[in-house]
């Protein structure tokens, strides 16, 4: 049903009415707004002609009394007045005249009857319609022609009688068309009043296909109020205003930092803020803001009448142009604008010209190639239109291009430089293919075969492949670039000369490929570099010495196929010994077999059965490494073959060592070699890895272990920290589970120990017997780490028994350093009057040298922290046996126990000596015949033990004094002269004498917060100062995030972190960010008790999930932090403690495109991913990684 009251020109009816599909056009007529009563006049009175009367006529637009029944009279009494010609086509034209409506008005019952004929009719219409629509057609176009000619040109005020007839004929011509049409408009029906309707009585087929009615046939009615009908509750009254008038509109969330245009913001350059000069009144506390005078009277003019245009605009519309003060302004903002550009400008323009004039220098051009970083940061000084220069500041592909082109024209002028050829490769990793990069490099290498920093560069970006990686290809390319190197070494490549360095560095290549084995899971391999290289260093016959490399390989090979005893096995006597013994005829080796042999505490493999299957697999596993990393070889005495091995794989042939074996000649690097060796098999020696592999080795989780916290005085780190030593491989969330290795392992250290003793006499037997011992203390610092009782007695009685073993051998009766570690020992298993008596024991021995003797002022220092730290308060440290003990040292005679006392004069003439004996060794005074290879050794110990003694009798502050005096002349000139602690050992990377007095300050000020109430901020301030300066030493980052974890406020930390992951390149800041990160989430999780159900917001921290998978991501985007398998191992277990399975099963295929060699990896990934077993067993057999148990091996142990 459709009745409602339309406008002149709406239709009734559906939209294709048959009047619009014959394309009839309405004829549009000049008239006035209102032109039905363009001539009407007054009720009374005669119609007004000229201006005058339309005006009257017009009045009532303004009369706010006008109804609608005068206006129907008054449009009767015009259509009167109206031509009273009958023109069909008036009534027909789509656009008819207001005239025709007003002779309508008896019209409605003739519209029934005429709707009711049309049902009648509706059979014969059909028949008749072609005829009909024909005729229509014809007089419609004639009618209309002849209706706009009548209303042009019939006058106003007609007969009457010509209307009458008129208005007959239009109600008759109506009637005929509701007879005849289904559609009618409105215009044509003259009686306009409030119940016109029509009823439309043909079905709608939407209503059946469709499940509601069309939206547009429905009304709609605006709420008026939005309170519910009759009278409001509270109010009691009715509300029809509605609280929200305006509709809501959604709120506009505030954009983060990180958006696109907050990034847009950031990039643009500031406008530069100035405050005019100051009043003579003083300097003001704010910046004032001028403000316009908004009660100024506003001048208005012809071109401004309303007041609103600025001075500017004014001038605009006058035709003007602005005065010459806002010129200058404009030009000066344009130039402040354009002063970067300039600077930009100025500085691509010097470096063109310093490379046009000196196209040699390379550091120039690598310094053009990263200023290209600082021109994309700003607008580009090139870009003409604004949308260029926001194209070209977001274009990271631009950059590399523009980048790509100057090194090209860098290594046109440099065509022998290797650092600019790296550097191209290095940016077009971006842009070719791996096979593609793969061809360069090894273009490059084949270009400088000499150049062992591009071996090392080509062999990571070979590791780090994940699509072409497999274990083999990786190990034959390193065999490749030791023998090549070995080549230049030995001057057997003539057409390219040896390079400064290469010795040093074909060691660290061969210890990076020997932790790439241990990594991959092939321990045997790595273990067997390296005996073999050890053999081949040590004990090489004197008749192949003067022989190049690969000439001694070729007689080092027999002796390794001959079954003899190898480096570390029992009864092996060396290449040597073999080599001679051969000359004269052989020998033939009768091994006694040993009793005990056969009760070797083999345990199950599999404990429990009911336990899942990755969980058996990954046991087994773990157990298998700890007990089979040492090579397979036949016992003779049992008649074994090498066809009776198990697992083919534990078998390790010449061929794969041969190509490896290179020549040392340094002294240096070959005790470098034997440290390397040791802290491999988990000794610790003080020794480090190269810088170069040191990340690429670093997977174990054991790097933040405080270890022995609650000592901070005599705690001291034995591990590499980092580095999984060979036999321990366990995921993230189980740990190291055992402690020293097992029966065959221990065995197999013992040998080499008692193989390599005897080589050496003097300070260096002495350094290898002190890491032996250390080896014992440290596996009996795990058991009491662990609370295994059971293990530490047992461990206890080994050590002590090896330490007097070492002590009964001749040379090492007078040897402190032994004497410390087994007094050391026997403190810590609890046997402190013994412990007291070894001290006192060696005190004696070591005579009346006192400050002079650098093992005797470090005994000392031990011994009187450990006193200290047994002390209750305080007050009792002045007459304590620690001050004894330092008291005796510096009177530099014959040590006396401790009688009970310590007398007042002693300590006074204690304090004058250490004071003397300082500035004597920062003078250079020759008082002191100090060697000069343990000079910083000797300052440490020596500003350790004064430290302390003013701390006992002075205290806090006047051993913090004693620290940061010496901290200030090391940061001098004397810095020069102690560059190394462990320059007497012969080895690499000890700490400097600075970082050494640094931590003792630090531990001091630890020792003294935990016993006494002391502020935060010096131990902070002095542990920021050494990090800025060494930001690799783990000891010091791991006081700081433990000083961190007890401070409420992180921002201070947090800043610090960035300042430093900024300007260090080493990968330990990042690392001890994330952990101090992770420990305040877990600090935040324990407090709000969400297990529980209790939240409390007394610590308000939100967004540390968010902000630990930042520095994740920064972290290993950097360059060492990409190929590091710890980084990764965290981030992975991070993601999985977040209960994101999917983003961590993501993250883990990303950190195989990275460290596809990394074991650890994937058995991390089997424990987070149980499902996935197969497939990654799959994974690791593709890639050739060590699996030792198959998983048909491990449903046959299941079965059984």
């Amino acid at each position: 049903m459709l009745g409602q009251r339309a406008a002149p020109s709406c239709l009734v009816g559906r939209p294709g009415s048959p009047r619009e599909a014959r394309g009839e056009e309405a004829v549009v007529q000049p008239m006035a707004l209102f032109p039905a009563f363009a001539g009407a006049a007054e009720p009374g009175e005669t119609p007004a002609s000229g201006s005058e009367g339309s005006r009257r006529e017009l009045d009532w637009l303004s009369n706010p009394s006008f109804c609608t029944e005068d206006a129907l009279k008054l449009h009767q009494r015009t259509a009167k007045a109206s031509d009273p010609t009958p023109e069909r086509s008036q009534f027909i034209s789509r656009s008819p005249s207001r005239s025709e409506l007003s002779g309508g008005s008896d019209t409605n019952e003739d519209l029934k009857k005429s709707t009711k004929k049309k049902k009648g009719k509706k059979k014969k219409h059909h028949h008749h319609k072609k005829r009909k629509k024909k005729a229509r057609e014809e007089s419609s176009n004639s009618e209309s022609d002849l209706d706009s000619e009548c209303m042009r040109d019939k006058p106003r005020g007609s007969d009457t009688n010509h209307e009458r007839e008129a208005a007959t004929l239009k109600l008759e011509d109506i009637t005929s068309n509701v007879a005849t049409d289904r559609f009618v408009w409105l215009e044509d029906i003259q009686a306009l009043t409030a119940e016109t309707f029509r009823k439309d009585n043909k079905p709608d087929p939407a209503n059946w296909e469709y499940k509601s009615l069309y939206r547009g046939d429905i009304a709609r009615y605006k709420r008026k109020g939005d309170s519910c009908l009759g009278i409001d509750l509270k109010k009691q009254c009715i509300t029809w205003e509605s609280s929200m008038v305006e509709k809501k509109q959604s709120p506009k969330r505030p954009e983060r930092y990180f958006t696109k245009n907050s990034v847009k913001l950031l990039s643009t350059d500031g406008i530069p803020v100035y405050s005019k000069s100051q009043t003579s009144s003083g300097s003001s506390t704010f910046i004032p803001v001028s403000q316009l005078d908004s009660n100024a009277p506003t001048t208005t003019t012809c071109v401004n009448p309303l007041g609103i245009y600025d001075p500017l605009t004014t001038l605009w519309l006058q035709g003007k142009g602005p005065p010459e003060h806002e010129t200058l302004k404009q030009q000066a903002s344009q130039e402040t604008s354009g002063n970067i550009n300039s600077i930009l400008m100025a500085k691509v323009e010097e470096y063109n010209r310093m490379v046009r004039e000196n196209p040699r220098d390379v550091h120039t051009w690598m310094e053009f190639v990263s200023f290209q970083d600082e021109i994309m940061r700003g607008p580009s000084p090139y870009a003409i239109k604004e949308g260029e220069q926001e194209i070209r500041r977001k274009s990271f592909k631009l950059i590399l291009e523009k980048k790509l082109a100057i090194l090209e024209r860098a290594i046109e002028s440099n065509p022998n430089d290797v650092d600019l050829k790296l550097a191209k490769l290095k940016l077009c990793t971006e842009f070719w293919e791996p096979s593609t990069l793969i061809k360069e490099w090894q273009k490059l290498v084949f270009l400088h075969p000499n150049n062992p920093v591009l071996w090392q560069k080509y062999l990571l970006f070979c590791q780090s492949q994940f699509s072409t990686f497999s274990v083999s290809k990786v190990h034959s390319l390193y065999g490749k670039c030791l023998s090549t190197l070995a080549a230049v070494q030995d001057g057997s490549m003539v057409s390219h000369p040896i390079l400064p360095g290469t010795e040093e560095a074909m060691l660290a290549i061969f210890l990076q490929q020997c932790h790439f084995l241990r990594q991959a899971g092939h321990s045997e391999k790595a273990v067997s570099l390296f005996q073999a290289l050890v053999d081949f260093t040590f004990f090489k016959p004197d008749s192949v010495k003067d022989l190049p490399t690969r000439g001694q390989v070729e007689f080092f090979e027999p002796f390794w196929d001959s079954g003899e005893p190898r480096f570390g096995e029992k009864g092996a006597k060396g290449w040597k010994s073999w080599m001679h013994q051969q000359e004269k005829g052989g020998w033939i080796i009768t091994n006694k077999p040993d009793d005990d042999e056969e009760d070797v505490d083999e345990d199950q493999e599999i404990k429990d059965k009911t336990l899942p299957k990755w969980q058996i697999w990954l046991d087994i596993e773990f157990y298998r490494e700890t007990r089979h990393w040492l090579p397979w070889r036949p016992d003779k005495t049992k008649k074994q073959t090498e066809e009776d091995c198990e697992d083919p794989e534990r078998q390790v042939l010449f061929d794969d060592l041969g190509p490896s074996l290179i020549r040392l000649s340094s002294p240096d690097l070959q005790f470098q070699l034997l440290y390397s060796f040791l802290q491999f098999l988990g000794i610790p020696c003080g020794c480090s890895l190269f810088p170069s592999n040191l990340y690429i080795a670093m997977d174990e989780n054991n790097i933040f272990d405080t270890g022995q916290s609650e000592r901070p005085l005599t705690s001291f780190d034995l591990l590499l920290s980092g580095v999984n030593s060979i036999g321990h491989m366990d995921t993230m969330t189980r740990g190291r589970q055992h402690i020293g290795h097992s029966k065959e392992g221990e065995e197999f250290i013992q040998n080499v120990f008692h193989l390599i003793l005897p080589l050496f006499s003097g300070k260096e037997k002495s350094n290898l017997s002190v890491c032996w011992l250390q080896y014992e203390i440290s596996k009996v610092g795990q058991c009491l780490q662990a609370k295994n009782k059971k293990k530490l007695k047992s461990q206890g009685k080994k050590s002590k028994k090896l330490a007097k073993n070492l002590l009964k051998a001749s040379e090492n009766r007078n040897n402190l350093s032994l004497w410390k570690l087994y007094a050391y020992l026997e403190w810590l298993l609890g046997n402190t009057e013994d412990a007291r008596k070894v001290f006192d024991t060696a005190l004696c021995l070591a005579g009346t040298e006192g400050m002079r003797n650098t093992q005797l002022c470090n005994l000392s220092l031990l011994y009187a922290s450990l006193e200290v730290e047994l002390l209750e308060s305080l007050e009792e440290t002045v007459m304590s046996r620690a001050v004894h003990i330092l008291t005796k040292l510096a009177e530099s005679g014959p040590y006396v126990p401790y009688p009970g006392q310590v007398l007042s004069v002693n300590i006074l003439k204690a304090r004058k000596a250490y004071e003397h004996a300082l500035q004597d060794y920062l003078n250079e005074s020759p008082v002191f015949n100090w060697d000069q290879a343990s000079s910083s050794n000797q300052l440490v110990s020596l500003v350790g033990c004064y430290a302390l003694f003013q701390y006992l009798t002075v205290g806090i502050d006047a051993a913090v004094l004693v620290c940061r005096h010496i901290s200030e002349k090391l940061k001098g000139s004397a810095s020069r002269k102690f560059e190394s602690i462990g320059e007497n050992l012969g080895i690499h990377n000890f700490p400097t004498a600075l970082e050494a007095v640094t931590l003792m300050h630090t531990n001091l000020l630890r020792y003294h917060m935990k016993v006494s109430i002391y502020p935060l901020n010096p131990l902070r301030e002095a542990l920021t100062e050494a990090l800025k300066l060494y930001p690799s030493n783990q000891s010091l980052w791991r006081s700081y995030i433990q000083i961190q974890s007890k401070s409420h406020n992180a921002s201070k930390a947090r800043r610090f972190f960035d300042s430093v992951t900024r300007s260090a390149k080493s990968l330990e800041p990042w690392l001890f960010a994330i952990q101090a990160e992770e420990m305040r989430k877990k600090l935040v999780e324990n407090v709000q008790r969400v297990d529980v159900g209790e939240i409390y917001s007394t610590i308000p921290e939100t967004g540390l999930t968010n902000r630990i998978k930042a520095l994740f991501e920064h972290a290993i985007q950097s360059e060492n932090g990409a190929h590091c398998p710890l980084l990764w191992r965290m981030y992975l277990n991070f993601l999985f403690s977040l209960e994101d399975k999917e983003r961590s099963k993501g993250l883990f295929y990303k950190a195989l495109q990275n460290c596809p060699w990394a074991k650890v990896l994937y058995m991390d990934a089997i424990e987070y991913f149980p499902d996935q077993l197969q497939e990654t067993l799959d994974l690791m057999t593709e890639k050739e990684l060590r699996v030792r148990v198959p998983i048909e091996e491990l449903e046959l142990l299941l079965e059984d």
